[in-house]
């Protein structure tokens, strides 16, 4: 089975659909997330992806009151999570601009509210955080726009991502292997459980979401058969912000891509022959010919 997200087809047979997630690293700057939209689109990602909040329904009542030093000042954390979001008309402005760049746009939304509001300036897919995997109203939500929805599973237990796959359906997912560590170490990466996600929800296209320092995991997920990669981008990883230290700078992203599309080509179709290029070696070199 595969899912057409925009005028890409995910699933086996298909190149790696590669989503650059800008999500909070443009600091509430519509500058600088059109700057990181530019270096997805010239590393040759096919989305790029944000996160949408209502910030008074998505940020734990317990994290509210708590003061974060930021850029703008000490200020509560719900202040903060005022401060990076996006306007619908600054959302507007970026998602123009991805679009005249060639890329698909969408976002993760953390609350209902922020559903329709992605709906209401049409997105092509909707992505569902790790973190959001248990909340059953936004699945409910996604699952009546029909529209394709990637779901991350970070942080989740098998029986968690069945009850979430139950909400959401099999029609048009796809679902992202995910460890929600930020960067996270190579030994909980646990790339085999791509296959064990595939095994257990057959025909439904499996990926990676990958927060890792390096290049070597996810380009290892595309060899293990992931239909799509998502990875944090940065203009600069020492930038303020919690996300920056895991993402990757743009020739970081550069040679992603790159070396996806080299794996996926060497990949090839499993069937043994001999090729063109073997025939002068085999003349010169095979002393018994059958």
């Amino acid at each position: 089975m595969t899912v057409k997200i925009g005028t890409r087809t995910i699933g086996a047979g298909h190149p790696a659909y590669v989503i650059a997630e800008i999500g909070l690293n443009h600091n509430g700057d519509v500058e600088i997330a059109k700057q990181l939209i530019d270096v997805a689109a010239e590393a040759g990602a096919d989305a790029v992806k944000f996160q949408k909040r209502t910030p008074d329904i998505a940020t734990p009542a317990h994290m509210r009151d708590t003061l974060r030093e930021t850029p703008w000042g000490t200020m509560t954390y719900l202040e903060y999570r005022h401060r990076v979001e996006f306007s619908r008309e600054q959302y507007i402005e970026v998602a123009d601009h991805a679009v005249l760049r060639g890329l698909d746009w969408f976002a993760s939304p953390w609350d209902v509210p922020s559903v329709h509001f992605l709906e209401d300036l049409g997105v092509v897919a909707h992505k569902v955080a790790s973190a959001s995997l248990t909340d059953l109203a936004v699945l409910q939500a996604l699952r009546a726009t029909g529209k394709p929805v990637i779901l991350s599973t970070g942080m989740s237990t098998l029986e968690q991502i069945d009850l979430a796959i139950d909400v959401l359906g099999v029609d048009r997912l796809v679902l992202m292997h995910a460890t929600s560590t930020y960067p996270m170490e190579p030994d909980e990466a646990n790339l085999r459980v791509i296959p064990t996600l595939r095994e257990r929800y057959p025909g439904v296209p499996v990926g990676y979401s990958g927060h890792e320092r390096g290049l070597q995991i996810s380009i290892a997920a595309v060899a293990l058969g992931a239909a799509a990669v998502e990875r944090h981008i940065t203009l600069d990883r020492t930038m303020w912000g919690s996300d920056h230290a895991a993402s990757l700078e743009p020739t970081g992203l550069q040679h992603l891509v790159r070396d996806i599309r080299v794996v996926e080509a060497a990949l090839g179709d499993g069937v043994k022959r001999v090729f063109p290029g073997e025939l002068a070696p085999m003349a010169k070199l095979r002393r018994v010919l059958t």
